[in-house]
């Protein structure tokens, strides 16, 4: 069983273990551009602009990177928001992409 980890979303009556956490990965394209990926970071996930510019470079240069971290309920809307803009996301638990 994984360690119990907080989050500033979480419940901590809920919380669990790493397994029932999930990341939201965006990943690195040819087609969309940094401030595209910036207004989306921030209009979506609700990063900050420095927190959207600092992931946008980051999917950039390593190709792919955990945006955001939550449960399921959480990310999902998220996800569909990215790939509605035309922007690749998935979400992983557990290393498992979903």
């Amino acid at each position: 069983m994984g360690k119990p980890i907080t989050h500033p979303e979480g419940n901590p009556d809920t919380a669990g273990t790493l397994a029932a956490w999930y990341e939201l990965i965006v990943w690195n394209d040819d087609v969309n551009t940094f401030d595209w990926v910036i207004e989306s970071l921030m209009e979506i996930c609700h990063h900050t602009l420095e927190q959207a510019t600092q992931c946008a470079y980051i999917i950039h240069f390593k190709g792919k990177y955990a945006v955001r971290k939550g449960s399921y309920e959480l990310l999902h809307p998220m996800k569909h928001a990215l790939t509605d803009r035309g922007i690749q996301a998935t979400l992983s638990a557990c290393g498992e992409e979903i």
